[in-house]
């Protein structure tokens, strides 16, 4: 698997929250994106206004589903457990983003290839499980960590696959998938300090990735 991580600075662009901004940087302008859980639709419409993205939504809140239509954002209401083949061919866009999104999905390992079948890259981002403070609570408390970043208990969380960045890694590796930006920031989705860069692993709250297909896969 080919890395050439490249971190990328916070800038709240145009307002964005400050991942979301990360993650429009990584667009190309002129281009075709799928946002799954798109939520309001903020980036995607910022994404049209900015970049001249042409840009559609999945998302299953009725009520980000109405604040997508006043922002006059294409929209589709699903559930993304139920794949995408009922909504789109191979190669349909140029990107698809997953934002917060994969860790509460039932089959991610499938979600990631099936965003790979529409779109030529994709974009994750999820909540690292392998940060300093939820080992801390597992190792001295024994209980499932209930950190800023993962603030519910192990009994009402809507995560049911959560991972660490060496996780998803793997799993890249294991379905041929390069690796082509990785960011980590902090629950406030801000880059933190310089040993973040050399430990992303245990200090990175969240984590942001851009992939594509390897070639020849």
């Amino acid at each position: 698997m080919t890395r050439h991580y490249q971190p990328s600075p916070v800038v709240a662009d145009g307002g964005l929250r400050a991942d979301l901004a990360i993650i429009a940087q990584w667009i190309k302008a002129d281009t075709k994106v799928l946002d799954l859980g798109c939520g309001d639709g903020t980036l995607l419409a910022f994404l049209r206004d900015n970049r001249n993205v042409l840009g559609y939504g999945l998302e299953i809140n009725a009520f980000n589903i109405e604040d997508c239509v006043a922002k006059n954002i294409n929209v589709i209401q699903a559930d993304l457990n139920d794949g995408l083949k009922a909504y789109f061919a191979d190669d349909s866009f140029d990107c698809v983003i997953m934002s917060q999104t994969l860790q509460a999905t039932e089959q991610p390992n499938l979600l990631i290839e099936e965003m790979l079948r529409v779109g030529g890259e994709g974009i994750v981002t999820f909540p690292n499980m392998a940060h300093w403070r939820a080992r801390l609570q597992l190792a001295v408390k024994g209980i499932m960590p209930v950190t800023k970043n993962l603030p519910n208990q192990w009994f009402n969380t809507p995560n049911v696959h959560l991972c660490t960045l060496n996780d998803f890694e793997e799993l890249c590796v294991n379905h041929g998938i390069d690796i082509l930006q990785r960011t980590v920031v902090d629950h406030s989705h801000r880059q933190a300090n310089v040993l973040t860069k050399w430990f992303p692993n245990l200090l990175g709250e969240i984590a942001i990735y851009r992939f594509c297909r390897s070639p020849g896969q």
